[in-house]
Protein backbone atom coordinates (compact mmCIF):
# COMPACT_ATOMS: atom_id res chain seq x y z
CA UNK A 1 0.00 0.00 0.00
CA UNK A 2 1.57 3.31 -1.14
CA UNK A 3 0.89 6.00 1.44
CA UNK A 4 1.29 9.73 0.88
CA UNK A 5 1.26 12.12 3.86
CA UNK A 6 0.80 15.80 3.00
CA UNK A 7 2.05 18.48 5.41
CA UNK A 8 2.80 22.15 4.75
CA UNK A 9 6.13 22.35 6.66
CA UNK A 10 8.07 20.40 9.26
CA UNK A 11 7.96 23.04 12.02
CA UNK A 12 8.39 21.97 15.63
CA UNK A 13 4.71 21.38 16.43
CA UNK A 14 2.79 18.35 17.59
CA UNK A 15 1.06 17.67 14.26
CA UNK A 16 4.41 17.67 12.49
CA UNK A 17 5.84 15.19 14.99
CA UNK A 18 2.82 12.96 14.44
CA UNK A 19 3.24 13.17 10.66
CA UNK A 20 6.87 12.07 10.93
CA UNK A 21 6.09 9.31 13.42
CA UNK A 22 3.42 7.90 11.10
CA UNK A 23 5.55 8.17 7.96
CA UNK A 24 8.49 6.45 9.65
CA UNK A 25 6.25 3.71 11.05
CA UNK A 26 4.46 3.07 7.76
CA UNK A 27 7.79 2.69 5.99
CA UNK A 28 9.12 0.41 8.74
CA UNK A 29 6.03 -1.78 8.27
CA UNK A 30 6.90 -2.24 4.60
CA UNK A 31 4.57 0.31 3.02
CA UNK A 32 6.18 2.76 0.55
CA UNK A 33 5.74 6.08 2.34
CA UNK A 34 6.15 9.64 1.10
CA UNK A 35 6.03 12.75 3.27
CA UNK A 36 5.27 15.61 0.87
CA UNK A 37 5.69 19.15 2.20
CA UNK A 38 4.90 22.51 0.63
CA UNK A 39 7.97 24.22 2.11
CA UNK A 40 11.38 22.49 2.16
CA UNK A 41 13.25 21.79 5.38
CA UNK A 42 12.05 22.70 8.84
CA UNK A 43 13.30 22.07 12.40
CA UNK A 44 12.10 18.46 12.36
CA UNK A 45 13.25 17.55 8.84
CA UNK A 46 16.24 15.57 10.10
CA UNK A 47 13.99 13.19 12.07
CA UNK A 48 12.39 11.74 8.93
CA UNK A 49 13.68 8.19 8.33
CA UNK A 50 15.94 7.54 5.35
CA UNK A 51 13.45 5.10 3.83
CA UNK A 52 10.71 7.77 3.67
CA UNK A 53 10.64 9.84 0.47
CA UNK A 54 10.51 13.54 1.34
CA UNK A 55 9.92 15.80 -1.68
CA UNK A 56 8.83 19.43 -1.32
CA UNK A 57 6.83 21.60 -3.70
CA UNK A 58 8.50 25.00 -3.26
CA UNK A 59 11.94 25.01 -4.96
CA UNK A 60 13.27 27.05 -2.04
CA UNK A 61 11.59 28.17 1.17
CA UNK A 62 9.23 31.01 0.29
CA UNK A 63 7.90 31.02 3.89
CA UNK A 64 4.38 30.62 2.55
CA UNK A 65 2.63 27.81 4.41
CA UNK A 66 -0.37 27.78 2.05
CA UNK A 67 1.52 27.80 -1.27
CA UNK A 68 1.54 24.34 -2.88
CA UNK A 69 2.74 24.71 -6.49
CA UNK A 70 2.39 21.56 -8.56
CA UNK A 71 0.58 19.64 -5.83
CA UNK A 72 -1.61 17.59 -8.17
CA UNK A 73 1.33 16.82 -10.47
CA UNK A 74 3.26 15.55 -7.47
CA UNK A 75 0.39 13.32 -6.37
CA UNK A 76 0.06 11.95 -9.91
CA UNK A 77 3.79 11.19 -9.97
CA UNK A 78 3.69 9.42 -6.57
CA UNK A 79 0.58 7.34 -7.49
CA UNK A 80 -0.51 6.69 -3.89
CA UNK A 81 -3.27 4.36 -2.75
CA UNK A 82 -3.95 6.59 0.26
CA UNK A 83 -3.42 10.32 0.86
CA UNK A 84 -3.40 11.47 4.49
CA UNK A 85 -3.62 15.26 4.92
CA UNK A 86 -2.11 16.57 8.15
CA UNK A 87 -2.47 20.14 9.42
CA UNK A 88 -4.85 22.91 8.41
CA UNK A 89 -3.02 23.98 5.24
CA UNK A 90 -2.79 20.45 3.84
CA UNK A 91 -6.45 19.84 4.62
CA UNK A 92 -7.38 22.94 2.64
CA UNK A 93 -6.19 21.01 -0.44
CA UNK A 94 -7.73 17.65 0.48
CA UNK A 95 -10.93 18.21 -1.50
CA UNK A 96 -9.22 19.08 -4.76
CA UNK A 97 -6.89 16.10 -4.40
CA UNK A 98 -9.95 13.88 -4.01
CA UNK A 99 -11.70 15.46 -7.02
CA UNK A 100 -8.58 14.98 -9.16
CA UNK A 101 -8.03 11.38 -8.03
CA UNK A 102 -11.44 9.83 -7.28
CA UNK A 103 -10.03 6.28 -7.06
CA UNK A 104 -7.63 7.26 -4.26
CA UNK A 105 -8.69 7.22 -0.60
CA UNK A 106 -8.06 10.81 0.50
CA UNK A 107 -8.34 11.27 4.27
CA UNK A 108 -8.71 14.62 6.01
CA UNK A 109 -7.74 15.05 9.65
CA UNK A 110 -9.23 17.15 12.44
CA UNK A 111 -6.33 17.97 14.76
CA UNK A 112 -6.85 21.63 15.65
CA UNK A 113 -8.88 23.80 17.97
CA UNK A 114 -8.58 26.77 15.64
CA UNK A 115 -11.33 27.87 13.26
CA UNK A 116 -11.26 25.88 10.03
CA UNK A 117 -10.54 27.90 6.87
CA UNK A 118 -13.20 27.83 4.16
CA UNK A 119 -11.21 25.48 1.83
CA UNK A 120 -10.79 23.07 4.75
CA UNK A 121 -14.53 23.11 5.43
CA UNK A 122 -15.27 22.57 1.74
CA UNK A 123 -12.95 19.57 1.70
CA UNK A 124 -14.80 17.74 4.47
CA UNK A 125 -17.77 16.52 2.38
CA UNK A 126 -15.51 15.70 -0.59
CA UNK A 127 -12.93 13.39 0.99
CA UNK A 128 -13.26 9.65 1.54
CA UNK A 129 -13.00 9.83 5.34
CA UNK A 130 -11.97 12.07 8.23
CA UNK A 131 -9.75 11.14 11.17
CA UNK A 132 -10.32 13.08 14.41
CA UNK A 133 -7.73 12.81 17.15
CA UNK A 134 -10.24 13.16 20.00
CA UNK A 135 -13.86 12.32 20.71
CA UNK A 136 -14.60 16.02 21.19
CA UNK A 137 -13.11 16.85 17.79
CA UNK A 138 -15.27 14.14 16.21
CA UNK A 139 -18.36 15.56 17.88
CA UNK A 140 -17.57 19.02 16.50
CA UNK A 141 -17.15 17.61 12.99
CA UNK A 142 -20.72 16.32 13.18
CA UNK A 143 -22.34 19.19 15.08
CA UNK A 144 -20.71 22.13 13.33
CA UNK A 145 -19.64 20.77 9.96
CA UNK A 146 -22.27 18.12 9.20
CA UNK A 147 -19.88 15.19 8.78
CA UNK A 148 -21.75 11.93 9.33
CA UNK A 149 -20.35 9.85 12.22
CA UNK A 150 -19.94 6.90 9.82
CA UNK A 151 -17.35 8.97 7.91
CA UNK A 152 -15.29 9.76 11.01
CA UNK A 153 -12.67 7.61 12.72
CA UNK A 154 -11.25 8.65 16.11
CA UNK A 155 -7.56 7.79 16.38
CA UNK A 156 -5.73 9.48 19.23
CA UNK A 157 -2.24 10.89 18.91
CA UNK A 158 0.67 8.52 19.41
CA UNK A 159 3.29 8.78 22.09
CA UNK A 160 6.40 10.25 20.51
CA UNK A 161 8.72 10.20 23.55
CA UNK A 162 7.68 7.28 25.78
CA UNK A 163 11.14 6.18 26.95
CA UNK A 164 12.35 6.60 30.51
CA UNK A 165 15.31 8.88 31.20
CA UNK A 166 18.20 7.94 33.53
CA UNK A 167 18.02 9.56 36.96
CA UNK A 168 21.49 11.00 36.44
CA UNK A 169 20.30 12.99 33.41
CA UNK A 170 17.42 14.33 35.48
CA UNK A 171 19.70 15.61 38.21
CA UNK A 172 22.17 17.15 35.77
CA UNK A 173 19.38 19.06 34.03
CA UNK A 174 17.92 20.34 37.30
CA UNK A 175 21.33 21.57 38.44
CA UNK A 176 21.87 23.32 35.10
CA UNK A 177 18.75 25.39 35.73
CA UNK A 178 19.31 26.00 39.42
CA UNK A 179 16.57 23.70 40.71
CA UNK A 180 17.42 22.38 44.16
CA UNK A 181 16.18 18.94 45.33
CA UNK A 182 13.18 20.57 47.05
CA UNK A 183 12.29 22.79 44.05
CA UNK A 184 8.98 21.94 42.38
CA UNK A 185 9.42 22.27 38.62
CA UNK A 186 6.31 23.16 36.62
CA UNK A 187 6.70 22.31 32.94
CA UNK A 188 5.03 23.33 29.69
CA UNK A 189 6.32 22.15 26.29
CA UNK A 190 4.62 23.96 23.41
CA UNK A 191 5.33 26.31 20.54
CA UNK A 192 5.13 29.96 21.54
CA UNK A 193 2.01 30.96 19.66
CA UNK A 194 -0.68 33.27 21.05
CA UNK A 195 -3.21 30.45 21.31
CA UNK A 196 -0.83 28.33 23.42
CA UNK A 197 -1.18 31.09 26.01
CA UNK A 198 2.06 30.72 27.98
CA UNK A 199 1.39 34.28 29.19
CA UNK A 200 -1.39 32.90 31.36
CA UNK A 201 1.01 30.44 32.98
CA UNK A 202 3.35 33.31 33.86
CA UNK A 203 0.44 35.27 35.35
CA UNK A 204 -0.67 32.24 37.37
CA UNK A 205 2.90 31.63 38.54
CA UNK A 206 3.15 35.23 39.74
CA UNK A 207 0.47 34.40 42.33
CA UNK A 208 2.28 31.36 43.74
CA UNK A 209 3.77 31.59 47.23
CA UNK A 210 7.52 31.36 47.65
CA UNK A 211 7.21 28.08 49.55
CA UNK A 212 7.60 25.40 48.45
CA UNK A 213 10.31 26.73 46.13
CA UNK A 214 9.32 26.41 42.49
CA UNK A 215 10.37 27.10 38.92
CA UNK A 216 8.32 27.32 35.72
CA UNK A 217 10.05 25.81 32.70
CA UNK A 218 8.69 26.86 29.30
CA UNK A 219 10.17 24.82 26.45
CA UNK A 220 9.58 25.79 22.84
CA UNK A 221 10.06 28.68 20.47
CA UNK A 222 7.89 30.89 18.31
CA UNK A 223 6.60 34.41 17.74
CA UNK A 224 5.05 34.86 21.21
CA UNK A 225 8.21 34.00 23.16
CA UNK A 226 9.72 37.50 23.40
CA UNK A 227 6.50 38.97 24.77
CA UNK A 228 6.28 36.20 27.34
CA UNK A 229 9.87 36.81 28.44
CA UNK A 230 9.08 40.49 28.88
CA UNK A 231 6.05 39.64 31.00
CA UNK A 232 8.07 37.32 33.24
CA UNK A 233 10.60 40.11 33.80
CA UNK A 234 7.85 42.63 34.51
CA UNK A 235 6.34 40.30 37.12
CA UNK A 236 9.71 39.89 38.83
CA UNK A 237 9.98 36.22 37.84
CA UNK A 238 13.19 36.28 35.78
CA UNK A 239 14.90 34.02 38.34
CA UNK A 240 12.00 31.53 38.48
CA UNK A 241 10.81 31.22 34.87
CA UNK A 242 13.17 29.40 32.51
CA UNK A 243 12.81 29.73 28.73
CA UNK A 244 14.41 26.59 27.34
CA UNK A 245 13.91 27.01 23.59
CA UNK A 246 13.07 24.36 21.02
CA UNK A 247 13.70 20.81 22.24
CA UNK A 248 14.10 18.12 19.60
CA UNK A 249 13.54 15.51 22.32
CA UNK A 250 12.02 16.89 25.56
CA UNK A 251 12.12 13.56 27.42
CA UNK A 252 14.71 14.79 29.91
CA UNK A 253 12.51 17.77 30.75
CA UNK A 254 9.61 15.50 31.64
CA UNK A 255 11.92 13.45 33.84
CA UNK A 256 13.21 16.56 35.59
CA UNK A 257 9.79 18.13 36.29
CA UNK A 258 7.12 17.46 38.92
CA UNK A 259 3.91 18.83 37.35
CA UNK A 260 2.74 19.53 33.80
CA UNK A 261 0.85 22.81 33.34
CA UNK A 262 -1.01 23.96 30.24
CA UNK A 263 -3.15 27.01 29.45
CA UNK A 264 -3.75 26.59 25.72
CA UNK A 265 -6.98 28.07 24.38
CA UNK A 266 -7.14 25.97 21.20
CA UNK A 267 -6.54 22.24 21.23
CA UNK A 268 -7.90 19.07 19.75
CA UNK A 269 -5.67 16.69 21.72
CA UNK A 270 -2.47 17.83 23.44
CA UNK A 271 0.68 15.88 22.60
CA UNK A 272 2.43 17.61 25.50
CA UNK A 273 -0.07 16.40 28.09
CA UNK A 274 0.03 12.85 26.72
CA UNK A 275 3.83 12.78 26.90
CA UNK A 276 3.77 14.27 30.40
CA UNK A 277 1.42 11.53 31.55
CA UNK A 278 3.66 8.88 30.00
CA UNK A 279 6.46 10.16 32.20
CA UNK A 280 4.29 10.10 35.30
CA UNK A 281 3.55 13.82 35.67
CA UNK A 282 0.20 14.95 37.06
CA UNK A 283 -1.49 17.62 34.94
CA UNK A 284 -3.20 20.93 35.70
CA UNK A 285 -4.63 22.54 32.55
CA UNK A 286 -7.14 25.06 31.33
CA UNK A 287 -10.20 23.56 29.73
CA UNK A 288 -9.98 23.10 25.96
CA UNK A 289 -11.26 20.61 23.41
CA UNK A 290 -9.79 17.14 23.96
CA UNK A 291 -7.69 18.13 26.99
CA UNK A 292 -9.60 15.90 29.42
CA UNK A 293 -9.04 12.92 27.09
CA UNK A 294 -5.28 13.18 27.75
CA UNK A 295 -5.51 12.04 31.38
CA UNK A 296 -7.86 10.48 33.92
CA UNK A 297 -9.92 13.47 35.12
CA UNK A 298 -9.71 13.98 38.86
CA UNK A 299 -7.16 11.18 39.21
CA UNK A 300 -4.09 12.05 37.12
CA UNK A 301 -5.16 15.47 35.82
CA UNK A 302 -7.34 18.45 36.71
CA UNK A 303 -8.79 21.33 34.69
CA UNK A 304 -9.98 24.86 35.39
CA UNK A 305 -11.98 27.17 33.13
CA UNK A 306 -10.04 29.74 31.15
CA UNK A 307 -9.66 32.91 33.17
CA UNK A 308 -10.25 31.14 36.48
CA UNK A 309 -6.80 31.66 37.94
CA UNK A 310 -8.00 30.98 41.46
CA UNK A 311 -9.41 27.64 40.32
CA UNK A 312 -6.18 26.75 38.52
CA UNK A 313 -4.14 27.64 41.59
CA UNK A 314 -6.54 25.67 43.79
CA UNK A 315 -5.77 22.54 41.78
CA UNK A 316 -2.06 23.26 41.52
CA UNK A 317 -1.15 24.10 45.11
CA UNK A 318 -1.96 20.71 46.71
CA UNK A 319 0.19 18.94 44.12
CA UNK A 320 3.04 21.34 44.80
CA UNK A 321 2.76 20.99 48.57
CA UNK A 322 2.34 17.20 48.79
CA UNK A 323 4.96 15.01 47.08
CA UNK A 324 2.90 11.99 48.11
CA UNK A 325 0.03 13.15 45.87
CA UNK A 326 2.37 13.38 42.90
CA UNK A 327 3.88 9.99 43.66
CA UNK A 328 0.42 8.41 43.83
CA UNK A 329 -0.46 9.89 40.43
CA UNK A 330 2.68 8.74 38.64
CA UNK A 331 1.98 5.01 38.02
CA UNK A 332 -1.64 5.70 37.09
CA UNK A 333 -0.61 8.43 34.65
CA UNK A 334 1.99 6.20 33.02
CA UNK A 335 -0.46 3.33 32.65
CA UNK A 336 -3.16 5.57 31.18
CA UNK A 337 -0.83 7.10 28.58
CA UNK A 338 0.82 3.88 27.53
CA UNK A 339 -2.45 1.98 27.25
CA UNK A 340 -4.34 4.62 25.29
CA UNK A 341 -1.66 6.32 23.18
CA UNK A 342 0.77 3.51 22.36
CA UNK A 343 2.35 4.27 18.98
CA UNK A 344 2.10 0.69 17.68
CA UNK A 345 -1.61 0.61 18.40
CA UNK A 346 -2.29 3.98 16.79
CA UNK A 347 -0.20 3.19 13.70
CA UNK A 348 -2.06 -0.10 13.26
CA UNK A 349 -5.38 1.72 13.60
CA UNK A 350 -4.35 3.94 10.68
CA UNK A 351 -3.27 0.99 8.56
CA UNK A 352 -6.47 -0.93 9.32
CA UNK A 353 -8.54 2.10 8.29
CA UNK A 354 -6.52 2.57 5.10
CA UNK A 355 -7.04 -1.06 4.14
CA UNK A 356 -10.76 -0.92 4.84
CA UNK A 357 -11.20 2.28 2.84
CA UNK A 358 -9.11 0.91 0.01
CA UNK A 359 -11.21 -2.24 -0.18
CA UNK A 360 -14.36 -0.12 -0.22
CA UNK A 361 -13.13 2.05 -3.08
CA UNK A 362 -11.99 -0.97 -5.09
CA UNK A 363 -15.38 -2.60 -4.60
CA UNK A 364 -17.17 0.52 -5.84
Amino acid sequence: MKILIVQDWLRSGGTERQSILLANAFAAAGHPATLLTFRPGGPLASTVAANVARPSLQPFDLRLDWFAPGLLRAVRRITPDVVLCMGRMANCHAGRIQHAFPAVAVIATMRTGKALPLPFRRSLPAVTHVIANSQEAAAELTAQHGVAPARIAVIHNSLVFPDDVPASRREILRREHGARPETVVLLCVAMFRPEKNQRELVEIASALPASPPWQLWLAGDGPARAECEQLAAARGLADRVRFLGFQRDPSALYAAAEIAVHASRNESLSNFLIEAQAHGLPVVACEARGVAECFVPGVTGWTAPHGDRAGFLGRLRPLMAEPSLRQACAPLARAHARQNFDARRQVQAHLDLFERLGQGRRAS
